[in-house]
């Protein structure tokens, strides 16, 4: 009985519902006691007919009540994991997915899906017997498995001990498990590819020298490795993974094979992995030539000859492109992917919008300029238009809307001048799915005023900052940001979300830094407050008394015997400072450390360095250091779980400390654990302590061990 059919009351015959109304109009009732007491026992019936339904409900994961998860899990041994990885953070869809998976429980293509889904990772899982050198059983024979490899295909060689192995090797006794032994019966491999590729849309190109007929992929004008965009398998495997569906660096041999299928390449184009445009037109395949163009600037091997087949010419592992005739102005736009390890830094990924300072509803000015009527040409012009059309707001923010390279040049030291005025938030911002590269031939100069109620805050987000001198005698700036103390600057706040400040201000072309050791954030003002989140930024100055917060992030000097971070003096103590999730690379001298949890100091002193240590606070009574990799000799506060270096004692083994290499900050799998699983929720230190990788690890394993055959072992391996 509901709404939707007869209630009880209607089903009494006409007699008693007639004289129950008669009975309420006499005592001036909307209703009579017998529709009040059949509505009671409706409700009751109502309440039993939801708990039978619901009973129903309970026994599918689908459908079921959040609290019956849990013991759906338990009858079929669902094992709990951290749930990092967006395909299992829903437990209903993880127990769910195990359910489906039992039915496939031990072949190789569900441990690929379970790699894949549980890691978030590109992964492939190989039965290592299936590439063992052995006499074949007649009974299941592999005509392709040739005990010598055929040396007249580049893939056998191009793909040897990777996961895509498909020469025969000799057994390997060794256990899988420990990562040492591969190829044997019962062993099975799964392979990791745990970078990830980011995109670049629509920048152009970076001319080397003059004639613009050589240019660079990277806006940093650096030689750079590109990488595939992965293809999705969808949500379920069905076929195991190929080269073209995992994030792994673009091989000169593998484009080159995609220019020429007659099917259509999978690697070039809108929307894959590489596209070079001129103008807004897609350069031909056919037309381009992938190639070998190493050699020194102004002399790179195999430049295509005008008038020829080929009109350009590109290598994809160091990031280069030839023209075979020079452009008259302008330059190639090319969309394009680089890897890395996490959301840091400058870069086009959507959750950038989330940490935005200045939200939709305030006003937000597009740089370039959209109104028909242009209100302003130049970046120091729509800041300047910006502040001082605020209308009564008390937040702005310029946009800028593509990922363009903007050179920014003046006749003084700053080539941008920002002064916030009380009470206003202002950012300087790419818009959502981009990343502008400002090339500074200056320093950005951050001001503000207060009054006693209002502060001024400035906020930059999505931004890469480098210096580009304007000249061979240009006086090298005192950062690519400064807050100047000039007797009348009150800036409140700045906060440096998702940039790159790039560390030693710029890269030559083989990738190395300009001015190692050169400060990228000189901050002059007491009492100010730097917050630096999920960034890449070089040596950092802070007045004493400034207030410095840094999370997820990475702060390069350059070299571990360079100051990451001091005063404005370069030595003396910096202003109190606070290291969550982060990597220093430099020695540190603070006045106070607050707080410094899950981070890695990686600082050593000179030989004849005058300092007393390289990681040095003046209070030590005051402040923690917590779950942190410590240089040796720190004078520090008081510790708690830390690692500190020693005769002895573990350390961090990075793959790259040098800012555009593809694994820069990222811990190798061989680190001790007591650093890759030492932070306090037993990830890594460091910088990328927020991926989690090695939960991530763990959750697989957990995994793995769930849906492995038994007898069989398995073993885990990353590919970059």
């Amino acid at each position: 009985m509901s709404a939707q059919g007869p209630t009880l009351f209607d089903l009494l015959p006409a007699l008693y519902r007639l004289r129950d109304a008669q009975y309420a109009q006499s005592l001036g009732l909307q209703q009579g006691p017998l529709q009040s007491l059949l509505m009671l026992v409706e409700e009751q019936f109502a309440i039993l007919a939801e708990d039978l339904n619901q009973l129903y409900d309970d026994q599918f994961i689908e459908t079921c009540a959040p609290w019956v998860i849990p013991y759906i899990g338990d009858l079929i041994r669902y094992q709990p994991v951290h749930g990092i990885a967006t395909a299992i953070a829903s437990p209903r869809a993880e127990v769910a997915h195990t359910i489906s998976f039992r039915r496939r429980k031990g072949t190789i293509l569900v441990l690929e899906q379970l790699a894949r889904d549980v890691s978030g990772w590109g992964a492939n899982a190989v039965e290592m017997f299936r590439v063992l050198a052995a006499t074949q059983y007649m009974k299941q024979i592999r005509p392709a498995n040739y005990f010598a490899p055929n040396l007249r295909s580049w893939q056998v060689r191009g793909y040897m001990d990777s996961g895509f192995d498909v020469t025969a090797h000799n057994v390997d006794v060794r256990l899988i498990s420990s990562g040492e032994g591969r190829y044997n019966i019962q062993n099975v491999a799964v392979f990791l590819w745990s970078l990830n590729a980011y995109s670049v849309t629509n920048v152009p190109l970076t001319p080397v020298g003059a004639g613009n007929q050589f240019f660079r992929f990277s806006t940093l004008g650096a030689d750079m490795p590109l990488f595939n965009n992965p293809v999705s398998q969808g949500p379920n495997i069905n076929a195991a993974a190929q080269p073209v569906n995992v994030p792994d660096r673009l091989t000169r041999r593998v484009l080159c094979q995609d220019m020429q299928n007659v099917s259509g390449p999978v690697y070039y184009g809108p929307g894959n992995s590489l596209a070079i445009y001129f103008g807004d037109q897609l350069q031909n395949a056919y037309q381009v030539r992938v190639c070998n163009l190493s050699g020194a600037d102004g002399s790179w091997i195999n430049v295509p000859a005008a008038g020829g087949q080929y009109t350009v010419a590109v290598d994809p592992e160091l990031g280069r492109v030839a023209l075979a005739v020079p452009l008259s102005s302008g330059a190639p736009k090319a969309s394009f992917y680089y890897g890395f390890n996490g959301d840091m830094g400058g870069g086009e990924y959507s959750s950038r919008a989330d940490t935005f300072a200045v939200k939709d509803k305030n006003p937000v000015f597009p740089f370039p300029d959209t109104e028909s009527s242009a209100r302003y040409s130049t970046l120091q012009a729509a800041v300047t238009f910006a502040l001082n059309n605020l209308a009564g707001a008390a937040k702005a923010a310029v946009e800028i809307a593509d990922s363009g390279i903007y050179p920014l040049t003046s006749a003084t030291t700053s080539v941008l001048q920002i002064n916030v005025p009380a009470g206003v938030t202002f950012e300087l911002r790419g818009a959502p799915g981009y990343r502008p590269t400002l090339l500074l031939g200056g320093e950005i100069t951050a001001t503000g005023t207060v009054t006693a109620t209002e502060q001024s805050i400035l906020a930059l987000n999505g931004l890469l900052l480098a210096y580009a001198p304007p000249g061979a005698s240009a006086p090298v700036p005192a950062a690519l940001i400064h807050v100047p103390n000039n007797g009348t600057n009150q800036l409140s706040q700045l906060q440096i979300n998702h940039c790159t400040l790039v560390p030693g201000l710029a890269l030559t072309p083989q990738g190395t830094p300009e001015l190692a050791g050169h400060p990228a954030l000189v901050a002059e003002l007491a009492q100010m407050q730097v917050a630096i989140t999920k960034s890449i930024i070089g040596g950092i100055q802070a007045q004493q008394l400034a207030i410095v917060n840094i999370s997820d992030s990475i702060v390069d000097s350059c070299g571990p015997n360079n100051v990451a971070y001091a005063s404005i003096d370069g030595t003396s103590g910096g202003g109190s400072l606070t290291l969550q999730g982060c990597t220093v690379i430099g020695k540190v001298h603070a006045t106070l450390f607050s707080l410094i949890s899950n981070s890695i100091i990686w600082a050593a002193l000179a030989p004849g360095d005058s300092w007393a240590a390289s990681l040095l606070a003046d209070r030590k009574q005051q402040g923690c250091l917590r779950f942190s990799f410590l240089p040796a000799s720190a004078v520090v506060p008081r510790q708690f779980e830390c690692v500190q270096l020693g005769e002895g004692a573990p350390r961090p083994v990075f793959y790259s400390l040098q800012y555009g290499d593809p694994g820069y900050g990222k811990l190798l799998p061989s680190t001790d654990d007591a650093i890759r699983r030492g932070a306090d929720d037993g990830a890594e230190m460091g910088a990328f302590h927020f991926v989690l990788a090695s939960l991530r690890e763990t959750d697989l394993r957990v995994r793995l061990q769930e849906f492995l055959p038994v007898g069989l072992q398995c073993g885990i391996f990353y590919q970059n």
